[in-house]
């Protein structure tokens, strides 16, 4: 058990020094909890951004469906053209696939992140788009 909490202060840690790097991005925990699938959980995330800011390439160990919850957000996938999603709009993200997303308005905007992982695993991955 104390094994266990330590993993899970250890990936919230490590969670929030990723954002805390992420000039003019905020995020609230909002929900983690077991799904019936070994080894798996759910993780909601309230994720804000200001004016113009960006959180660069990454992937996630599982799924994810981004909703925006305020202004405007502009998703990018590698090899494919971006995706603008307003406040009421949601996108689902496979596992693995590398993404970046940034504020495209003049306002601020937030989205809410549910994600669907592997337990232990490091939420985001920092990542780069290859060169093809």
């Amino acid at each position: 058990m104390i094994a266990a909490a330590g993993l899970l202060f250890a990936s919230g840690l490590s969670l929030q020094l990723v954002h805390a790097q992420q000039s003019g991005i905020g995020r609230t925990d909002v929900l983690r909890h077991d799904l019936g699938e070994n080894g798996r959980e759910l993780i909601q995330v309230r994720v804000d951004f200001a004016p113009g800011a960006a959180f660069g390439m990454h992937t996630h160990p599982g799924e994810e469906v981004a909703y925006v919850l305020e202004g405007s957000l502009e998703y990018q996938f590698e090899g494919k053209p971006p995706v603008t999603l307003k406040a009421g709009d949601s996108l689902f993200i496979p596992a693995g696939t590398l993404h970046a997303a940034r504020n495209v308005g003049s306002v601020d905007a937030a989205e809410l992140a549910t994600y669907l992982v592997d337990k232990g695993k490091p939420l985001v991955v920092l990542g780069q788009v290859s060169a093809r």
